[in-house]
């Protein structure tokens, strides 16, 4: 059973830039498409970036698009999310999995808090 550790949360001040981790325990195969999420407390869990095989085409929400990049390391098992230009409207908790529709557990996620 796969499992997902997230890491590179912190609180940052508006306009930063935070690197999110999300490690597998095992190796994914490179046709599995990969995607980040992120929930606010009381509200659904949103896809905002994902990234697929072949090709390495990338998907972006229009709330982070331009402001962020997937990418990832097969060798690492390890998915990253590169952050810029943070506003407060971008906190939440960030997971990774598969892009979907099936999903392996839920990692703890790792928390992004923007704020003066």
């Amino acid at each position: 059973q796969v499992r997902f550790v997230e890491s590179g949360g912190a609180l940052v001040q508006p306009g930063g830039s935070l690197r999110l981790s999300c490690t597998a325990n095992m190796r994914i195969t490179r046709e599995t498409n990969m995607a980040w999420y992120r929930q606010v407390l009381g509200k659904e869990r949103e896809q905002i970036a994902s990234i697929n095989n072949p090709g390495w085409t990338r998907k972006y929400d229009d709330s982070v698009k331009g402001r962020f990049t997937i990418s990832r390391d097969y060798d690492k098992s390890t998915l990253y999310l590169q952050m810029t230009n943070l506003t407060s409207e971008d906190t939440a908790v960030y997971r990774c999995n598969a892009a979907g529709p099936n999903y392996w557990p839920w990692g703890q996620g790792t928390q992004v808090t923007v704020a003066p």
